[in-house]
């Protein structure tokens, strides 16, 4: 126990006090934590109740979803560009006032343009305080423990997950309006402070990478830099394109479920929408334990291997939970793709980074976008077409899990690339 204290010593405090890039992990964390909670994790229990108010239907519903993700993918290039230009605390301020308004504006919405329009400036304000802005930061500050900061700032999202009961107490106890209202003087009150924290590189401080300056003078080693490729070079290599392809299929997963899992669970399995709240929460419960997992094994191990066992578990929990007739078959299917999604996590930003290098990757990261939204922005509509269309979910959530199959496969293929001569291996340094 003394030898792990020691280790967790060295890896927070490198230089005697605790390393700047851990707060910012942590105020990454708490801003993933808010857009979890208020609108990603829990948009399905909101469509269960504007469904009932307006009688739209699930296609339409998941259509709003899918274009704001469109809108988050055609977005990305120029939000890279601006984030490794200004860098990321401009933007993520910007991001999180649109959010916070867009959702006041929400709790106005009459109409079904009006709620499209709205739900399109919520994304907007998530996508440009969200995650691709705020890993920009921890990419440069973190090289030797890439994959935990990321990790770290990630629980945010699954601790949001947890936190969707309380959402859904509010929901029925004071209705979406009221809810989305005052969802979005949070988002104020908490957010804002909370970006402050964020600096754009360790140099801003009179830091290095890992805090390490220190590390170094006892003998040890310093990590290998990764290749520094611009986005030009990173999208003519084929595991640029591997990767993004990979990630999409795997958000036809992550997605279609963020949006249908409780519509399935109380219309197509008749649970009540307080127990489909706690289906999500054990879910995200197991994502958590797995980006604990996934940070500390994606520093240690081949990422794309990693990559590939948790589409493969992505794929089979979707099975079972397209076939279950037991409450056991949920459960089971909340294990596989909550530890799957939450080992996965850390490794799609860590892998590009290790693979590409800091100073571009705003940039790569938001050209990747384009081909990841696709996923993003598929699967809902379809899962929902087809659930129009047959009356369940069963036949979608089949198909969808067939693609989630071949996308691990473009994980396995994602060889490290190289520059100039140079190549670097998967493993973090």
């Amino acid at each position: 126990m003394r030898k792990i204290g020691r280790s967790i010593d060295q890896l927070v405090r490198p230089a005697g006090h605790v390393f700047y890039g851990w707060w910012i992990a942590g105020a990454s964390s708490g801003l993933q934590w808010l857009a979890a909670m208020l609108w990603m994790q829990s948009y399905g229990a909101y469509v269960v109740l504007l469904q009932a108010d307006f009688g739209w239907s699930k296609t339409v519903m998941a259509a709003a979803f899918a274009m704001t993700r469109i809108e988050s993918g055609i977005l990305g290039p120029a939000q890279g560009w601006l984030v490794d230009r200004f860098g990321p605390r401009l933007i993520l301020t910007i991001g999180t006032l649109i959010f916070g308004v867009g959702f006041m504006l929400f709790s106005q919405v009459e109409s079904l343009l009006g709620f499209y329009l709205i739900f399109a400036l919520i994304a907007l304000g998530s996508s440009l305080g969200g995650l691709a802005t705020l890993m920009v930061s921890l990419v440069n500050w973190f090289n030797r423990h890439r994959a935990k900061a990321v990790s770290l700032s990630q629980l945010g999202f699954s601790v949001g997950g947890l936190s969707v009961p309380l959402v859904i107490l509010s929901l029925e106890a004071f209705g979406w309006r009221a809810t989305a209202f005052y969802s979005g003087i949070l988002v104020l009150i908490l957010g804002l402070p909370l970006v402050r924290l964020v600096h754009h590189r360790p140099e801003d401080r009179g830091e290095v990478p890992d805090g390490i300056r220190s590390a170094l003078t006892n003998g040890e080693t310093p990590p290998q830099s990764a290749p520094d490729f611009t986005a030009r070079q990173a999208m003519r290599t084929w595991p640029f394109w591997l990767i993004s392809f990979g990630h999409a299929f795997a958000l036809l997963a992550v997605s279609s479920l963020i949006v249908h899992l409780a519509p399935h669970l109380t219309e197509g399995m008749g649970y009540s929408l307080a127990a489909a709240g706690l289906v999500v929460a054990l879910m995200t419960g197991c994502q958590m334990v797995g980006q604990l997992i996934g940070g500390y094994l994606g520093d240690k191990l081949d990422k794309r291997l990693i990559c590939f066992a948790c589409m493969l578990a992505h794929s089979v929990g979707m099975l079972l939970l397209a076939y279950a007739t037991h409450f056991w078959m949920v459960v089971l299917f909340t294990l596989l793709h909550g530890l799957a999604w939450g080992v996965r996590g850390p490794q799609m930003v860590a892998l590009r980074a290790d693979y590409f290098g800091a100073s571009s990757f705003g940039t790569i990261m938001g050209f990747s976008s384009l081909i990841v939204m696709l996923g993003m922005s598929a699967g809902p509509i379809f899962a929902g077409y087809m659930a129009d269309r047959n009356g369940d979910y069963q036949a979608g959530f089949t198909l969808l899990a067939a693609l989630v199959l071949v996308g691990a496969f473009c994980f396995l293929l994602a060889r490290p690339p190289k520059l100039a001569g140079r190549s670097l291996e998967s493993r973090s340094p």
